[in-house]
């Protein structure tokens, strides 16, 4: 049965080379599926079907059930005999069942559960059937590590972070798991008390993946690290580990890592992709293409490989290639929120922007903690001239940690175009509060700032490009309509350091400012300003802070705590990855 069933994988992937149609090529399945399915079915009600029996049947229902004409094939099976009655029709057992009792009997089948995976990720309503059939082997490692796949398939990275670090250090009898409430297969099940994979490569490369996807580069690339320290010959996850190396524009690095590879196996994928990265961060985007290619030759079902390539064709301007790159990353895993995210912003670059919002909807919907979707989202309702839902789209991302600042910008500009001075004031100073924390070279491990944490200590510290001197120019308007023209002046006094037309601006208001301040000091003082000044100046200190306590909480109530799910009657989501890896 089983040579059956790859000589039917085989054929199919022939077809698949001869259909150039997205359409037709997920309409094509393995022509010996309904042969194995009644035959194993004979076989299954026999009790002739062993473990790996079992795998195989689980498999070939799982097919049909994920094909478009499966309704014809898998609704009725008719018992073989020689008479048949309306009685003898009777339904096919379900997928996830048989392969439940396949691993059962035997749990060590990684690929049996790898396939149980997928099924519990498209159909969320068979998670507490999965963790009742389980439930005798629930302290089993082998369920921990279905856990661990099933929380990362599922993008609840924190979770399986927490799985792996107790796998590895071990934990008290008391320590349970919620599953339930975090996309995974179910609850309440007891880890064991010893840490048993200390030294387990496999779980240290998935620690790597998880703080990957959070985009916590620094961590993962520690894991890659001493994964390699671990075991020199390794390539498995290595072409991610050259992602973040790419992200980090690290040649240096990247260089050593393709070298290494290429001398272990230039015909593996992972090789080709590492290379290929490289080649990448040189600019040299055909080679870098040659090489992503070379990957698809080794293996067609390598989604990196066409994510990846899909990347190189938008830089190299090639539209139609980098649409069907992705389009075949999502006939291969539809969960790949980075090949939905590629599609959007190849249509946003054609300006098709209806296209361009279905496809970051896909995208937010798989990634909606992710700020880069809902900005992606925002700019699309910004270029349809929908600008109520761009508002709440970039306050999600704002919501939702957005460290590069581009929703905070972008409300800012919103908020000020619409005449919302206060909301469009907290803004401007989170701006600048995000760009002095990135040019910070130790931040402070709690998002936070060293040393006193005030309006005066951000805006004397950043260094001033455009958008900063666009920040200030508006807190100082901001401030001088306001009465606090210490405040303003500091903000003005910035921008003389800028060569740009806020200088000048900034130069007009500054002696405006000073002559308020003579006129109301009435020059009485000797001290330089005066009481009142003083006084203005204390005032300034009070507000500035008030005005820093709320400008991270970007108007909750606006937000909805983050739980906005509605922002298209087209698409409901619930919420980038970088342009190249």
């Amino acid at each position: 049965c089983y040579a059956l069933y790859m000589a039917g994988e085989r054929r199919k992937g022939e077809d698949v080379e001869e259909l150039r149609e997205p359409l037709e090529r997920t309409k094509l399945r393995n022509p010996n599926l309904t042969q194995l399915s009644h035959e194993l079915y004979d076989y299954y009600t026999s009790g002739a079907l062993d473990a790996f029996g079992l795998y195989i049947y689980g498999v070939v229902l799982k097919e049909l059930q994920n094909t478009p004409s499966a309704s014809s094939t898998t609704t009725k099976i008719r018992p073989s005999s020689s008479v048949h009655h309306a009685q003898d029709i009777v339904p096919p057992p379900s997928p996830h069942s048989i392969l439940l009792q396949s691993i059962l009997q035997f749990p060590y089948n990684w690929s049996a559960w790898l396939d149980l995976s997928e099924l519990c990720v498209q159909d969320s309503t068979i998670h507490s059937d999965v963790e009742e059939v389980l439930r005798p082997i629930l302290g089993h490692w082998m369920y921990h590590f279905f856990c661990v796949h099933l929380f990362l398939e599922n993008q609840v990275n924190e979770n399986a972070i927490m799985v792996m670090e107790k796998l590895i250090h071990g934990t008290t009898a008391t320590d349970t798991i919620d599953h339930e409430t975090n996309g995974g297969a179910g609850g309440g099940e007891i880890l064991s008390t010893t840490g048993m994979f200390v030294q387990s490569p496999y779980i240290q490369s998935q620690l790597a993946v998880a703080h990957y996807n959070l985009r916590d580069f620094d961590e993962a690339q520690r894991h890659f690290i001493a994964l390699s320290e671990r075991d020199s010959l390794r390539l498995d996850q290595m072409d991610i580990y050259s992602n973040i190396l790419y992200v980090k524009e690290d040649r240096v690095s990247l260089s050593q890592l393709a070298h290494r590879a290429v001398k272990i196996d230039k015909y593996r994928p992972e090789t080709c992709c590492i290379v290929g990265n490289y080649y990448s961060l040189k600019a040299q985007h055909e080679k870098a293409v040659q090489y992503f290619q070379r990957a698809l030759k080794l293996d067609r079902s390598y989604l990196s490989a066409w994510t990846l390539m899909g990347h190189e064709y938008v830089e190299m301007k090639n539209t139609a290639a980098a649409i069907e790159a992705y389009r075949r990353a999502v006939d291969i895993n539809e969960r790949d929120y980075r090949a939905w995210y590629g599609l959007g912003q190849t249509y946003e670059i054609l300006n098709m922007l209806f296209y361009a919002l279905f496809y970051f909807n896909k995208a937010a919907a798989l990634r909606p903690y992710d700020a880069r979707m809902w900005c992606a989202i925002g700019n699309c309702y910004l270029g349809l001239d929908r600008r109520a839902d761009a508002i709440r789209s970039y306050e999600r991302a704002v919501s939702n940690n957005d460290g590069e600042g581009i929703a905070t910008k972008k409300l800012a500009t919103l908020y000020r175009e619409d005449g919302d001075v206060e909301r469009a004031a907290r803004c401007y100073l989170r701006h600048l509060e995000l760009r002095f924390q990135a040019q910070q070279v130790n931040p402070s491990p709690d998002g936070g700032y060293p040393g006193e944490n005030d309006l005066e200590v951000v805006v004397n510290s950043v260094q001033v490009d455009a958008p900063d001197a666009e920040a200030l120019l508006y807190l100082a308007y901001y401030h001088r309509d306001n009465g606090e023209f210490e405040t303003a002046a500091m903000c003005c006094s910035r921008l003389l350091e800028y060569p740009g037309r806020e200088k000048e601006e900034g130069k007009a208001l500054l002696r405006e400012i000073r002559s308020r301040m003579d006129r109301r000091g009435g020059g009485g003082d000797k001290e330089g300003g005066g009481g009142t000044s003083k006084r203005g100046k204390s005032s300034s200190s009070r507000n500035s802070r008030r005005m820093m306590d709320s400008s991270m909480s970007m108007d909750r109530s606006r937000i909805g705590g983050g739980n906005d799910n509605s922002l298209d009657s087209s698409a409901v989501v619930e919420s980038s990855f970088e342009f190249s890896p």
